[in-house]
């Protein structure tokens, strides 16, 4: 069964309404006892990364997360829910993320190197392009287009990590992943066919690798 995170920065009804139309299991809480009972989490998150972290760091959810993932609970992340997932970020000065996996979060340049001018934030569909198409979490999912939402990117320098991109004045990461730890740049639960089939492949190697 899913956990999904609630810590006060997800859009949480769109998230549970996507897994119930797929037929899998979830709760929402935000007690550390209950979501422990969780097979795999879900950390949704729109807003301010520093206002996140705050938050999951007051709650206590900061620590319990470091220890279900340390323990090798699946954790997927959603939009900025996949940002903390990262080693900082510079929104609103700098602020330090999960670093479970490599890489900053930085604001949206509003040229290219060519100077063509992108409007900020990068909101609406854009195409996927698959790098690493092997994965379990891209099984029947082509390079389709996805909805974004969101001002700030990832910036890695680790490839192994990139799943799929996008390319919206810089290569954007839109789907990563290590270990048991992934995340969706865009809404899964907003992207039509592509996105519903990424949680629906989440939610199955939840259930296989069930601790």
């Amino acid at each position: 069964m899913i956990g999904i995170i609630d810590y006060g920065m997800g859009n949480l009804y769109s998230v549970s309404k996507a897994l119930e139309r797929l037929g899998f299991d979830y709760f929402v809480s935000e007690e550390e006892e209950e979501l422990a009972k969780a097979t795999g989490l879900l950390l949704p998150g729109v807003g301010s990364f520093r206002d996140a972290m705050a938050m999951l760091v007051e709650t206590g959810l900061k620590a319990f997360i470091e220890r279900e993932v340390e323990a090798g609970k699946p954790l997927l992340g959603i939009c900025l829910g996949m940002q903390l997932l990262f080693e900082g970020s510079v929104e609103n000065g700098e602020t330090p993320g999960f670093s479970f996996l490599p890489g900053k979060v930085k604001k949206f340049p509003y040229k290219d190197q060519s100077g063509h001018v992108y409007k900020i934030p990068h909101m609406g569909w854009n195409k996927l392009t698959r790098q690493q198409p092997e994965s379990f979490l891209l099984k029947e999912v082509s390079d389709e287009h996805v909805y974004f939402v969101h001002s700030y990117y990832v910036d890695t320098d680790d490839r192994d990590v990139l799943l799929a991109t996008s390319d919206y004045s810089e290569e954007v990461p839109a789907v990563v992943g290590k270990r048991n730890v992934f995340g969706t740049q865009f809404h899964p639960e907003k992207s039509s066919h592509a996105g519903l089939k990424i949680l629906k492949n989440y939610a199955e190697y939840v259930e296989r690798n069930d601790i």
